[in-house]
């Protein structure tokens, strides 16, 4: 497996896979809410300057992908709260390739990525019917940060905020 950065010409592929990976959440939350998360999954909020987005490759076939914002940037739409470190975004395994350490990999690249660029830390938000992610993130010892949830669609679906912190070379 290859980790890399997208090209600018496969954003819409990527978008499109994402979309797909998150698909088996629809039956879990409103309709408004699974409305917002997909308008999410493929706004132009990961074009933004300094936003990478990488990808997980098997033999020439993308299986995977995550965007990572950079610190003091707004990475969510409805939110005030902006971190002074990376928030990981978007993590999404085609669901074939799945238990495979795919997204591991992914979260660990950025982790490692944000790590080379000086912070000492790396967010993300999930919610608790993410539960796949969930276990992921504990196994990585990320930690939650309750005064970053948030509750994006009114529904009572609580965004759980988690940070890893980077250990620092001496």
């Amino acid at each position: 497996m290859k980790i890399r950065k997208m090209s600018s010409d496969e954003i819409e592929i990527v978008r499109t896979k994402r979309v797909m990976c998150y698909e088996e959440y629809q039956e879990l939350v409103s309709e408004d809410h699974w409305n917002a998360l997909k308008g999410t999954l493929s706004s132009e909020n990961d074009l933004k300057p300094g936003v990478e987005i990488f990808l997980a490759e098997i033999d020439g076939r993308i299986v995977g992908s995550v965007v990572l914002f950079p610190g003091k940037m707004e990475a969510y739409e409805w939110t005030t709260n902006v971190p002074d470190y990376p928030e990981i975004r978007m993590l999404a395994v085609d669901r074939a390739w799945r238990g495979k350490g795919i997204g591991e990999k992914l979260v660990q690249h950025c982790i490692e990525y944000s790590g080379k660029q000086g912070y000492d830390a790396v967010g993300l938000h999930t919610a608790e019917f993410m539960k796949n992610a969930l276990s992921l993130y504990k196994k990585l010892n990320f930690h939650p940060v309750p005064e970053l949830d948030f509750e994006p669609a009114g529904d009572g679906i609580i965004v759980k905020g988690l940070r890893y912190s980077i250990p620092q070379a001496h």
